[in-house]
């Protein structure tokens, strides 16, 4: 069985690295901006249909291949630990993104490789809410929307990564939200962890290679093919969602 205690996302160990070299003194931090809650009890009855961000209730979570398997799979710690640079660690819930259910279950999106990865865990062993928000981000045209329902929330042309270290397509959700304390590296002044991983490398900067969206110091790469993968947003549109989206809010990302 493989259990999950922590992940170092690319971006973020990149960025710890970063701050190394530039002498910061202290490591990047959890942003404490305000977010939905999610539902206030466990198992609670979701329809059959629908998406919804999925917030794990107990110590460790256990996850199945199927709703009929004896025996989990893999577990994931919760809260896991984000260690910095300066060996802080940092908790975080384990939260999770959800598009079908089944009678007590429930069928997550996991931040494994490969991407695209999902398992069942116990709808008793989970928090739920819908979703209200979901990101678009379409490759082609280097424009990441944000739609509140159906209505669009924000749209921006970003950068993307290069041909030889591409962006990953698929459906992700966002899995962590940091707070760089110098806003004017290329992380500008937020950055969001995604569920997804790299296509081009195996690991990046000591980590995982698990990419994200974030700020950017340079306003002249949005609309182009510039980064190792992660996805770069103007340092205002990134910060209006640093204060509205709620961590498992689905990332849907498309040529």
């Amino acid at each position: 069985m493989r259990r999950h205690h922590r992940s170092v996302f690319a971006l973020l160990a990149g960025l710890a690295l970063l701050l190394t070299a530039c002498g910061g003194g202290e490591g990047p931090s959890l942003a404490k901006e305000k977010t939905p809650g999610l539902a206030n009890s466990p198992g609670v009855t979701t329809p059959a249909r629908g998406d919804y961000i999925v917030e794990a209730a107990v110590p460790m979570l256990e996850v199945y291949d199927e709703p009929d398997a004896p025996t989990p799979s893999s577990e994931y710690e919760n809260p896991w630990y984000y260690a910095t640079d300066t060996q802080k660690k940092y908790p975080i819930n384990s939260v999770f993104f959800s598009d079908d259910q089944k009678p007590g279950w429930v069928r997550v999106l996991l931040p494994v490789r490969p991407n695209g990865s999902t398992g069942w865990v116990k709808a008793s062993d989970v928090r739920l809410v819908p979703s209200r928000y979901r990101i678009d981000v379409d490759l082609s045209d280097h424009e990441l929307t944000v739609y509140d329902g159906d209505q669009v929330f924000l749209q921006d042309t970003v950068a993307i990564g290069k041909p030889s270290t591409p962006t990953p397509i698929g459906r992700f959700y966002l899995r962590i939200l940091v707070k760089p304390p110098d806003p004017t590296t290329v992380y500008g002044p937020y950055a969001f962890g995604l569920s997804s991983h790299s296509d081009a490398f195996e690991e990046f900067n000591g980590g995982e290679a698990q990419v994200g969206i974030h700020g950017n110091n340079d306003a002249s790469v949005l609309g182009q093919d510039v980064s190792s993968g992660c996805i770069r947003m103007d340092n205002d549109a990134i910060s209006r969602l640093a204060t509205a989206l709620p961590l498992g809010t689905p990332v849907d990302v498309h040529a």
